[in-house]
């Protein structure tokens, strides 16, 4: 069987995980938040007092670590050495210490090859900084999602203070712009844009614009 894939890449706070979830959710795809993933080994670290600096320490931890995806009634849970970490993974340092590691080869190898795994035995859609360019170079439909920094700052501090947290969004705003450089100046796998992927833009849509979009995109590559 032949697996259809769509992969995802955008920077931070573009809305990447909440229009994949939903853009699967309509199709009857495998939704993989691949930024999780990297959230759950970045927990690990620091659960363990590890310093995102000690690429020695990340390396011989990546060893002692197992992140996997499972499916209960139709939610994602992402597991840590068989723990569900779904509900710490989203705190802002572990965010921090996701991008300060994921630069490490190490820690990409190991969670390439889980990823590309799925994507060998399911319909995924997948999301991520390097889908389009590395680990699914070979993905049906390449999208690249982005937004302003000021929208997307404004839309972690709307999510921030819904849930009762005191923030400021122009230090949202410095850390997303400081977030996006390291991850388009890494030397591993560098957020960017693949050649074949299509660019939409999101600072003026709603989510079900941006969805409606995307639908529109895959119906015309699937053409």
């Amino acid at each position: 069987m032949k697996t259809y894939n769509i992969a995802i890449d955008g920077p931070a706070g573009a809305g990447k995980s909440t229009i994949a979830k939903k853009l699967a959710a309509d199709l009857g795809y495998i939704y993989v938040d691949t930024g999780a993933m990297y959230r759950a080994m970045a927990y690990y670290f620091l659960q363990n007092g590890i310093d995102a600096k000690d690429e020695k320490a990340i390396a011989d931890a990546c060893s002692t670590v197992d992140v996997t995806i499972q499916y209960q009634n139709g939610e994602q849970q992402v597991m840590l050495n068989g723990e569900n970490v779904n509900g710490v993974i989203r705190r802002e340092e572990v965010g921090n210490m996701a991008s300060a590691t994921s630069v490490y080869p190490v820690v990409r190898t190991k969670l390439v090859e889980l990823q590309r795994q799925l994507a060998a035995k399911e319909n995924v859609i997948m999301d991520g900084r390097d889908i389009g360019t590395v680990v699914l170079p070979d993905a049906n439909v390449k999208i690249y999602l982005t937004a302003s920094s000021r929208v997307r700052a404004q839309r972690r501090f709307d999510e921030l203070t819904a849930k009762g947290n005191t923030c400021d969004i122009d230090e949202i705003e410095k850390d997303i712009i400081d977030r996006d450089y390291r991850d388009m100046h890494r030397e591993t796998s560098p957020l960017k844009q693949a050649e074949d992927a299509v660019l939409l833009d999101t600072s003026e849509l709603d989510i079900d614009g941006v969805v409606a979009e995307m639908k529109k995109i895959i119906q015309k590559k699937a053409e």
